[in-house]
């Protein structure tokens, strides 16, 4: 059954992702799996990830949860999305396979009753905010997302940018997909405001623009071109996982605008390579970012807010490095991925304790 020489034919966890498209929770599984390989004897169900882990179907993790496994009175099954959630009461429920259901909520906001009848159903809830726990009664443990810090590094942003094969000395970036909820068009109109006043800056944006964002991104660029900053304001398109951190790297400050977000690792990880940060206030955002001592906050939505936390970064590089430097002890310190994978090992412990109280 295993797929990876780290992955367990017998696993006392299996972890889902069972959706193909590469998602922020297919990135937490991504990075998490190879750490809990050493923690658990593990399973993997899902989209081969990218880090080269080749997950199970899902008959085959239902195969392999028909007896108990060796040493644990039953199996825990990680899940992170509805549907996983249905799968997971379709085994446990109706096939009375001997698991236990674990889902992570991230969301911010209260679930529709589908999804509230489903959570309410799971055996251990994660919530990885206060204000995701805050919505969803049944919280067993609030566990943050946690980043990879030997993958994503510091480097010395004073000459890093000079790779990037683009103008200027100093790079701003904003990661993640092209589209509204994204801020992407926020994004653009702050940085055509402070762009010109900067000549030393160059800004990208790193995602892609799924066909239904096409004529949003062609909106966007049509703007940039007009205001002749299309050498300057450069839409990269989606950079492959394994290359994200290296252009994270390369800028000196990044920018996360959603409209909303229920975490959004990006800053996150950004400040592990020591970016200084503006970011919306939504998703964990406010859980990183000390306002001037290692970034900004502005409103979502507010180009001109933005604008002016722009601003006051690239007047003073060498202060935003020092941000930077401030923004990585913070996540170094509060939110790193042992950190994360320690949390979630609590949480089967405390389950599989339940069931043997004495062991």
């Amino acid at each position: 059954m295993a797929t990876h020489p780290g992955l367990s034919d017998d696993p006392e966890v299996i972890v889902f992702n069972l959706k193909q498209r590469y998602t922020g929770v297919s990135a937490t599984v991504n990075a998490l799996v190879p750490l809990q390989m050493r923690q658990w004897a593990l399973g993997y169900c899902g989209t081969t990830l990218s880090n080269g882990v080749v997950g199970m179907g899902l008959r085959e993790a239902i195969r392999a949860s028909r007896r108990p496994p060796k040493g644990r009175p039953f199996r825990i099954w990680h899940v992170r999305r509805d549907p996983e959630m249905m799968a997971g009461l379709w085994a446990r429920d109706v096939l009375r396979l001997p698991i236990r259901l674990v889902f992570t909520s991230a969301a911010q906001h209260v679930h529709g009753a589908f999804p509230r009848w489903l959570i309410g159903r799971m055996d251990a809830v994660i919530a990885t905010t206060h204000k995701a726990a805050d919505c969803v009664p049944t919280t067993t443990a609030i566990v943050h997302h946690g980043i990879d810090l030997a993958r994503f590094s510091p480097v010395d942003k004073s000459t890093a940018w000079a790779d990037s094969g683009l103008p200027g000395q100093w790079g701003v970036g904003v990661f993640g997909r092209v589209r509204p909820d994204k801020g992407t068009d926020v994004f653009v109109d702050a940085l055509l405001a402070v762009l010109p006043r900067f000549p030393a800056f160059t800004a990208v944006i790193a995602g892609l623009a799924q066909p239904k964002h096409q004529a949003y991104q062609a909106e966007l660029q049509a703007r940039i071109d007009a205001a002749g900053l299309s050498q300057r304001l450069v839409f990269l398109g989606e950079v492959p996982a394994g290359e994200v951190q290296r252009w994270y790297q390369r800028c000196l400050i990044t920018v996360a605008c959603p409209r909303y977000e229920p975490f959004g690792l990006t800053p996150f990880e950004a400040a592990a390579t020591g970016c200084a940060l503006v970011c919306s206030r939504t998703g964990a955002f406010e859980e990183l970012v000390q306002p001037g001592h290692n970034g900004w906050l502005v409103p979502t939505g507010d180009a001109p807010a933005l604008a002016e936390a722009l601003e006051r970064l690239m007047a003073k590089p060498e202060a935003a490095m020092a941000m930077g430097e401030r923004a990585l002890e913070q996540v170094s310190q509060r939110f790193s991925l042992q950190a994360e994978a320690d949390g979630i090992a609590a949480v089967y412990r405390g389950l599989w304790a339940q069931a043997c109280p004495q062991a």
